[in-house]
């Protein structure tokens, strides 16, 4: 394979995470020539590399279950078929619920589930903390216990993605950021980046929380926001459950965490988080409310230190769904972008669905409510995602 920069390239994937590795080597596997992915840093070097590791299907939208079935396949067959450790486990995905209205939502998504084949249902208080003897009942009503859903190392999936994308003859190109992107009408001409310049008539933004920058060099307004969300890890535990122990979600406050060796791994984005790039872990005010929270459902955590952690970005949409497609009137662009913190959790089907597009192939799953324009057209509906967190 050349290791020259490309002066021309049949697709050109703009962010080297999750969802661009995904979409890279499933168009190269494919027999797309001259696939360039382009990252601005590191591989897996922006949200992916702080993403938790969660992989459910446990979603509200048949979609979203859809391709998170997809993904958890494709994950369990990752180092046969990729070559390449994810360290994948079926721990299972336990969401606590305190409100009356959460109970009857769930219900919901739960029938929908079942219709599907994931054996996710409604189980007491007391059965979840046989599940996870972390948790604290208090002002429990029930919970949504999933078996199937599991969690994996995002930055080991990336390494497998891209390292079998070269293997198919894709470029991946690091350090190497798009400063702009040419159009001619309503095609798209060549990229310009910190490198040079490389002729092409697709780009596929997979930029993430930075999407709405690509957008700009197109006069595109993408609704992504980024969104920073912290992650500790606690050590200290008076008591570390044997055996697997879910991925816990106290549904209501949006905490999650999981004893991960002799610690727990502990997550929270704050409702009054404003939008921005900031990626800093700062303890104080976070500190604050998790400690609030966390003497209600996982009084544990108190009497625990942090040994590290760190913060990323969810790049959320209005409706908590991912935008996949192309854009009506401007030729050559597909986004993938707007994952709303699932996109580790949804990257395989992501890039089966990039793929079939490009090839003017029906992908499979139905993604007409993820269009681009779902937001402004005046017949469109956009559902939003209810299992967010």
């Amino acid at each position: 394979m050349s290791t020259e920069f490309p002066t021309k390239a049949s697709v050109v994937v703009i962010g080297g995470g999750i969802i661009g590795t995904s979409i890279a080597f499933h168009l190269a596997e494919a027999g797309v020539t001259d696939v360039v992915l382009l990252e601005k840093g590191e591989l897996a070097g922006g949200s992916t590399s702080k993403a938790a590791g969660g992989i459910r299907a446990t979603f509200s939208s048949e979609t979203n279950i859809h391709m998170g079935l997809r993904s958890l396949d494709a994950y369990s067959r990752f180092p046969p078929e990729i070559g390449q450790d994810i360290d994948f486990s079926r721990i299972g995905y336990l969401f606590l619920l305190s409100a009356n209205d959460d109970v009857a939502a769930f219900e919901h998504s739960v029938a929908i589930q079942n219709r599907y084949g994931i054996p996710s249902r409604m189980i007491t208080a007391e059965e979840a903390q046989k599940h996870n003897p972390l948790i604290s009942t208090n002002g429990l009503l029930a919970a949504c216990w999933s078996p199937l859903d599991a969690k994996a190392t995002p930055e080991s999936v990336v390494l497998g993605y891209a390292t079998a994308a070269r293997k198919h003859g894709a470029q991946i190109i690091r350090h190497c950021a798009v400063t702009g992107i040419e159009r001619d009408g309503r095609s798209i001409v060549a990229v310009e980046t910190t490198r040079g310049r490389i002729r092409t008539d697709t780009v596929v933004c997979a930029a993430g929380a930075w999407s709405r920058t690509i957008g700009a060099m197109l006069d595109v307004s993408i609704p992504v926001t980024p969104i920073r969300s912290q992650v500790a890890f606690m050590d200290g535990l008076k008591q570390v459950p044997c055996g697997k122990v879910p991925l816990t979600v106290d549904f209501g406050s949006g905490l999650y965490f999981h004893p991960e060796r002799n610690g727990l791994l502990l997550g929270w984005s704050d409702p009054d988080e404003p939008e921005s790039f900031d990626c800093g872990f700062e303890l104080d005010n976070w500190l604050t409310k998790v400690g609030e929270i966390a003497s209600v459902r996982i009084p544990q955590v108190l009497d625990c230190g942090i040994r590290t952690g760190w913060a990323g970005l969810y790049e959320r949409t209005p409706d908590h769904n991912p935008i996949i497609g192309r854009i009506p009137g401007l030729d050559g662009l597909v986004l993938a972008t707007g994952f709303s913190a699932h996109g580790f959790m949804m990257g395989p089907a992501a890039g089966e669905i990039v793929r079939d597009l490009y090839l003017g192939k029906k992908p499979g799953f139905d993604v007409a409510g993820f269009a681009f324009d779902r937001f402004t057209r005046a017949d469109a509906n956009p559902m939003p995602e209810r299992n967010v967190f």
